[in-house]
């Protein structure tokens, strides 16, 4: 007797929109994508900041906020700047990226990666993803170098271009970290300098380790729609103590010291965090632990819910991660990616705020010409992802 098959389930967008109805909480009607939360000390040291005077690049603020970020990202020094795009460029000067350099970065990231590059005169070379991770695959990286790169006098030089490729910058896509392992052995071969882009991983780990403490230098970015935010701002980590001293000192104008007298020894940027948006972030530095947990919680709900929603799957936290799922995703199967779009259009018009994945790199006009190798992972997810309603409010238990 042949066994009967049952068809599987289609997929439908009212499914999905009430799966996501069912995760959020039952008197909202409307989600943004991420919105603040402040249930903290905000007000109080937003206030002592006012009280004091000391509102702009000076203050105690600046000095708690850097010594706070250090101790979550695990390193012994953080500079605090305007902005996560602030914060990567810095990273890439002080590395020692160059005008007419190479630099390796995911196609998939927010633009603000391959603009930095390009304010260093530098040229994105655009590398694909890896399906759990979301972010630069290194084994794919690895085999992809050993066909277009070559040593010459001790440079890593992409034949096809002759330009050295000076570095490499992994950016842990909606909080998920890189396998960085392999990919900071593969930079050791090869004497790639690593270059952490985590403006979305704060809290985030992997093996243990805190992201922000796995190259010479990193980016944190602390913009409105993170989960802690000072507002607009960012931050550079290190461990290496002449890195953070440069970082300050470009940073503040390139400024000599002097009481009274305005001599600067090279370019600097005006790129310093004011110590208004410190006294902001201060606060809700306090409450990270509790913002982590309740993404956790909600990432949950979300993974949950969409267990028996038929044509699409949550995006999970990679093996030998523990992400801060800034970000909840779900990705359509390969054969509902024509629905996306009436699916976003359908979430947004209900009062969902759920977004596609950015335009890959080489998709952008700017950007399109930029050396890239095959980026067959980073294209099928690009159209196949939505980014859910992710706040931190939304799943926030009563304190």
């Amino acid at each position: 007797m042949t066994a009967i098959t049952q068809p599987k389930p289609a997929f439908d967008v009212d499914d999905t929109i009430a799966a996501i109805r069912r995760v959020l909480p039952s008197d909202i009607t409307a989600a943004p994508l991420h919105q603040p939360c402040f249930a903290g000390k905000e007000w109080d040291y937003v206030k002592a900041c006012l009280d004091s005077t000391y509102v702009s690049s000076v203050g105690a603020f600046v000095t708690r906020f850097e010594q706070q970020i250090a101790q979550v990202a695990g390193t012994r020094h953080a500079v605090a700047v305007v902005s996560g795009t602030a914060a990567l460029h810095v990273c890439l000067m002080l590395a020692g990226v160059e005008t007419g350099d190479e630099v390796l970065a995911p196609a998939l990231t927010f633009v603000a990666t391959a603009n930095a590059i390009a304010y260093c005169g530098a040229v994105p070379h655009l590398v694909d993803s890896h399906p759990q991770t979301l972010g630069i695959d290194p084994h794919c990286l690895k085999h992809y170098l050993g066909e277009i790169a070559e040593k010459r006098a001790g440079r890593l030089v992409n034949r096809k271009t002759g330009r050295r490729i000076a570095a490499v910058v992994p950016m842990h896509t909606f909080g998920h970290p890189v396998d960085m392992e392999p990919l900071n052995a593969l930079a050791e071969e090869l004497g790639l300098l690593v270059i952490e882009d985590a403006a979305e991983s704060i809290g985030s780990r992997y093996k243990g380790k805190p992201t922000g403490c796995f190259g010479r230098v990193a980016a944190f970015s602390f913009n409105g729609n993170k989960i802690i935010t000072t507002g607009g701002g960012g931050a550079v980590t290190t461990d290496d103590p002449a890195l953070a001293q440069a970082a300050r000192h470009l940073t503040t104008t390139a400024k000599l010291p002097h009481p009274w007298a305005f001599v600067h020894d090279r370019i600097g940027f005006n790129y310093r965090m004011p110590n208004l948006n410190a006294a902001l972030g201060c606060a809700q530095l306090e409450q990270l632990d509790g913002f982590l947990a309740a993404k956790r919680r909600l990432a949950e709900r979300y993974r949950r819910a969409f267990a028996a929603v038929a044509g699409v799957s949550f995006v999970a936290e990679p093996p030998s991660a523990r992400s801060n799922y800034w970000l909840n995703a779900l990705l359509l199967d390969d054969a509902n990616a024509s629905a996306r779009e009436a699916l976003l259009e359908r979430c947004n018009a209900v009062g969902l705020c759920c977004r596609p994945a950015w335009a890959l790199m080489h998709h952008l006009p700017m950007y399109r010409d930029c050396p890239r190798m095959p980026l067959p992972i980073a294209e099928d997810i690009e159209r196949r992802l939505v980014n859910l309603p992710s706040g931190v409010g939304l799943a926030l238990e009563p304190g």
